[in-house]
């Protein structure tokens, strides 16, 4: 039986390992570290088929240790004592390394299993999460840990393990083999950085090849699109690649780059994900168009009602209206840094009692007979008569500042005229 094609190609070297040349290039930390043949805990971070368990592979090769793999989503305490039980005698003369993937699925006490053992550095530990470690491994694993990112892969730079994979194809079905044109960038480029997802394309690929009259196997580009299509997304509704793809969405349209908030939306809606698109999108409206043009509001609350309708694919059609509106209108987050200083206030416990003028006139009662005393701004000119509203504690402060945009501005100008020195000083 073959061996899987993603093991057999395999690096045995750094110098093998594609990409990551930001910690494994020549002079990277990380490959001065495993020169220099003392490896600390290591917590590997990056998307899945980056050469995380790669790396793990050739450290204990270099350091001539045991490697013990589990995989957090199956293993458990027992698994963990299993290991454990091995220090210490002739099954691991020069040490355990322990490479657990997936450590995000240990639960605390799962972790702190581990603790005592890499401290005295019986176990060293090689972590590996697709998710951030700081939000999913705990402090005390963290704190005895060194983290290193490993990136999503150029195209560029998968192209020759694609080619290599082809070459090893091509030896074991013992017949000759080519390539269409485009063949062997396009599987790159459809990975999304993925080795281990364009190795298993080029598996299915000559798999599924046409003989020709001659015999020979035919790879062609048509194929690798069927057999690649949306290999290329990486979207996991509650984890890292969500948050990023719709932190990216808003910061693009907040930023005024329609073009990258239409790819970030398309990112969202080829996953299924409209409801995340929805909200972004209507957050925008407020949070970063706001006081410049106020309709935005309901204009991207009808389209997002429309999209949410009509569903997908139909849901593209206004939701790339609304974003390509939200991206070109002019922007005023004068609204949110108001209620963000006044909830601030707020929690500070700056909230003096309500002045008598403003509270609920229902209320009067034994002990509040006197008069209320509230004017009625409808019953003077411009609708407007000078009285406090704020608490006592907080007379004078301003919370609220115009926005250098046309509607803000007409604003001021208007109380301006009213107001006077009121407004032309805040």
């Amino acid at each position: 039986m073959d061996r899987p094609l993603a093991d057999e190609i395999r690096p045995r070297t750094l110098d093998e390992v594609v990409g990551q040349e930001h910690i494994l290039g020549k002079g990277g930390l990380l490959r001065r570290i495993i020169e220099g043949g003392r490896v600390p805990n290591l917590i590997f971070y990056g998307p899945s088929g980056t050469g995380k368990t790669t790396v793990a592979n050739i450290i204990a090769e270099r350091t001539q240790r045991t490697l013990y793999k589990l995989n957090a989503t199956t293993a458990g305490v027992s698994d963990i004592q299993n290991v454990i039980a091995s220090v210490d005698t002739l099954l691991s003369p020069n040490g355990v390394l322990l490479y657990l993937d997936e450590i995000q699925y240990f639960n605390k006490k799962q972790q702190q299993t581990l603790l005592e053992y890499i401290e005295n550095g019986k176990i060293s530990l090689i972590a590996s999460t697709t998710e951030n470690p700081y939000f999913y491994v705990y402090n005390a694993i963290l704190s005895r840990s060194t983290v290193f990112e490993f990136k999503a892969l150029t195209p560029a730079s998968v192209v020759p393990a694609v080619e290599r994979a082809m070459r090893i194809m091509g030896e074991r079905s013992g017949l000759p083999w080519e390539a269409e044109e485009g063949v062997a960038a396009h599987i790159a480029s459809a990975c999304g950085g993925d080795v281990r997802k364009a190795v298993n394309s080029v598996e299915l690929l000559f798999y599924g090849a046409r003989e020709d009259a001659g015999g020979k196997l035919r790879l062609s580009l048509e194929d690798a699109k069927l057999i690649s299509q949306r290999s290329a997304m990486r979207y996991d509704r509650d984890g890292d690649s969500h948050y990023d793809t719709v932190s990216a969405l808003m910061k693009s349209m907040r930023g005024s780059d329609p073009d990258a908030a239409l790819h970030y939306l398309a990112r969202l809606l080829e996953a299924g994900d409209l409801t995340g698109a929805c909200r972004r999108i209507l957050c925008s409206a407020s949070e970063d168009i706001g006081l410049a043009y106020p309709l935005a509001v309901p204009i991207v609350k009808a389209c997002v009602d429309s999209a949410l309708q009509l569903g997908l694919p139909e849901a593209q059609l206004p939701l790339s209206e609304a974003v390509i509106l939200l991206a070109t209108w002019p922007k005023s987050n004068t609204a949110c840094m108001a209620i963000g200083k006044a909830r601030a206030d707020v929690k500070a416990g700056k909230a003096g009692p309500i002045p008598r003028e403003l509270q609920n006139v229902h209320a009067d009662g034994t002990g509040f007979e006197r008069e209320q005393g509230y004017k009625y701004p409808h019953d003077f000119p411009h609708r407007w008569v000078e009285q406090q509203y704020l608490p006592d504690n907080l007379v004078g402060v301003q919370y609220y500042e115009y926005g250098d945009n046309k509607t803000e501005q007409a604003a001021r100008r208007y109380w301006e005229e009213i107001k006077g020195d009121r407004i032309a000083n805040s």
